[in-house]
C-alpha cells in the first residue's frame, strides 16, 4: 500500500533506537524526509547515516534532551515546516508508590506529558494553516490497564491522554490528526531492563524472566520495532485522516478488555 506521504517530513524524538528507531525506519521506507533526536550523540549519528543510505531521505539529527528548554527550542528550530511529528521519551524508573517524591512525578511530568505538549502547541499551528499534518504520541498500555511498578508513567502517560482527548477534537477539521500508541512489551532495550529488575527481584535468569513474562501475552512474545513502525506510519498516512484522538494498542493482546 502506497501511504501516500512521499516527501513529508517528520519530527521523531527519542529515535536513535527501539521504538522510536522503528517509526523513523518505516516513515523512512515510505520517501519521508526525517528529523531524528536522541541525547546520545553516537548512536543517534549512527543511526541516522543507516538510514540515509538504506533509504536515500535527508535526515537531520539534533543531539539534545528534549525534556529541557534549551533541548525542545533546539529541536523546534530543527523541525520548522514539518507535516508529522512524533513523540517519544523513555519511562521513568520502575518502583512503588512509596518510593515517590513529589521531584519524581515533576520529572515524570516533565518528559512524558508536558514535552510531547510543548511540542505539540509549537508545530501543530503551522500544520493546520498549511491543512495537514499527522501527530503520534508513544505512550504506553498502562493507560488502559496500569502497572503498579510503573505508577510514575501511568501517571504522566495518563495526562498527555486526556489532554490529546480534548486538543485532537480540535484540530481534526484543519485537516491534523492526533494519536496514541500504546506499546505493550517489545523487544527493546527497556524490555531488557524490565526483565533484568525481574530477574534480579525473583533470583532467576534473565532469559526465564522473559519466558515467564511471554507466558502472559496471548500473542506469546514481545513485539518487534518494525512492526510497531509500521503502524505508526499508518496512522502518519494519507489513509488515516478520519482517525482522531484514539488509543492504538500493540501488546499482542496483553490488555483484556472489551472496549
Amino acid at each position: 500500500m502506497d501511504l501516500g506521504i512521499k516527501g513529508k517530513k517528520a519530527l521523531i524524538c527519542a529515535s536513535s533506537k527501539g521504538l522510536g528507531l522503528g517509526c523513523a525506519r518505516a516513515l523512512a521506507a515510505e520517501g519521508v524526509d526525517l528529523v531524528m533526536n536522541a541525547r546520545g550523540v553516537e548512536a543517534l549519528e549512527a543511526s541516522a547515516a543507516a538510514i540515509r543510505d538504506e533509504f536515500g531521505v535527508n535526515v537531520e539529527t539534533v543531539a539534545c534532551d528534549v525534556s529541557t528548554a534549551d533541548g525542545q527550542a533546539a529541536l523546534i528550530a530543527a523541525a520548522e515546516g514539518v507535516d508529522i511529528l512524533v513523540n517519544n521519551a523513555g519511562g521513568p524508573p520502575p518502583g512503588m508508590w512509596t518510593d515517590w517524591d513529589r521531584d519524581d512525578f515533576i520529572k515524570a511530568l516533565d518528559a512524558n506529558m508536558l514535552t510531547p505538549i510543548t511540542l505539540i502547541k509549537a508545530l501543530v499551528p503551522a500544520m493546520m494553516e498549511r491543512g495537514w499534518g499527522r501527530v503520534v504520541n508513544i505512550t504506553s498500555q498502562s493507560v488502559k490497564a496500569p502497572i503498579p511498578v510503573l505508577g510514575l508513567s501511568n501517571s504522566a502517560r495518563a495526562g498527555l491522554t486526556g489532554y490529546v482527548a480534548g486538543t485532537s477534537r480540535q484540530v481534526a477539521g484543519s485537516g491534523v490528526t492526533i494519536n496514541n500508541l500504546l506499546p505493550g512489551i517489545h523487544a527493546t532495550d527497556r524490555a531488557a531492563a524490565l526483565d533484568a529488575g525481574v530477574s534480579k527481584q525473583q533470583g532467576i535468569s534473565v532469559d526465564d524472566a522473559k519466558v515467564n513474562r511471554c507466558k502472559t501475552i496471548p500473542a506469546g512474545r514481545y513485539g518487534t520495532a518494525e512492526e510497531f513502525g509500521s503502524t505508526c506510519a499508518f496512522l502518519c498516512s494519507q489513509h488515516a485522516g478520519f482517525i482522531v484522538g484514539q488509543n492504538v494498542l500493540l501488546d499482542g493482546g496483553g490488555v483484556n478488555s472489551t472496549m
